[in-house]
């Protein structure tokens, strides 16, 4: 630090007097130092709020609709038409999911569809995340709400299992591991997709409990119950016998 020495009027003590830049160097630091104590402090949605003069409560809805429009964005119906496989709802059983993709017969299209099912949930929980705190599980919910009852198509949307699991698996990825292994076990081990679907769906908020991830744990059990709500109909078949398993049908993937 530039300077020369003086002496102090208050104690009579030698002391530097410094210039006019490092004053400004220092200033700056100071400052800084105390936008990063407001950042801990407040989190990044009050600190961003108070920066821009914004409402408190808008960064939480701009998450909540962030994650509604991308998990609405149905992309086997997309794929299907862009592709010319047919309109996806007039298909099977009208579904937008990769089960119904597969009954196309195109197998690509219906794996595309469940990795961007599942990327479009990852991705709503780390925009969340990144915009405000807490926003991840915030945007993730919305994503599978979105998906399961897109705007789009007067909320005839996806059974969710593939959504589901991208939000799981962002929110705390040992448990989305859990959702997958157990979705394939069930598979293969009873040849019914539905079942397979539905059993990841129950085992995230055992598996977030499991891990003491209790504060996941609400947002979990809310979108499995919905899961199962949306496969009712596979419920019904089921208690009736009347389920196709897989191999019968083209029927290999969650929706």
């Amino acid at each position: 630090m530039s300077g020369k020495r003086g002496i102090s009027a208050r104690t009579g003590k030698r002391m530097r007097v410094t210039d006019t830049g490092d004053i400004g160097r220092h200033h700056g630091a100071t400052q800084l130092r105390h936008c990063s104590a407001r950042l801990s402090r407040y989190g990044r949605g009050h600190f961003l709020s108070a920066m821009f003069m914004t409402p408190y409560w808008l960064l939480p809805t701009l998450v909540l609709v962030l994650g509604y429009l991308l998990g609405s964005i149905p992309f086997g119906l997309l794929l299907t038409r862009v592709t010319g496989a047919g309109d996806l709802r007039q298909i099977g059983s009208g579904n937008i999911g990769a089960t119904n993709v597969l009954r196309t017969g195109r197998k690509g299209l219906a794996a595309a569809t469940l990795l961007l099912d599942l990327l479009k949930g990852a991705a709503a929980v780390l925009i969340g995340a990144a915009i405000v705190d807490g926003g991840g599980p915030m945007a993730g919910a919305m994503a599978f709400i979105g998906h399961c009852y897109p705007v789009w198509l007067r909320f005839a949307g996806g059974k969710g299992v593939a959504t589901m699991m991208g939000v799981v698996t962002a929110l705390y990825w040992p448990a989305g591991i859990v959702f997958a292994l157990l979705w394939l076990g069930m598979l293969f081990a009873t040849r019914w997709s539905s079942v397979g679907g539905m059993s990841a769906g129950i085992s995230a908020p055992i598996a977030m409990w499991a891990f003491d991830r209790v504060d996941l744990v609400p947002v979990s059990l809310a979108m499995a119950l919905i899961l199962l709500w949306r496969h009712r109909q596979n419920i019904a078949r089921l208690t009736r016998g009347e389920e196709p398993k897989v191999g019968k049908s083209k029927t290999a993937m969650p929706e």
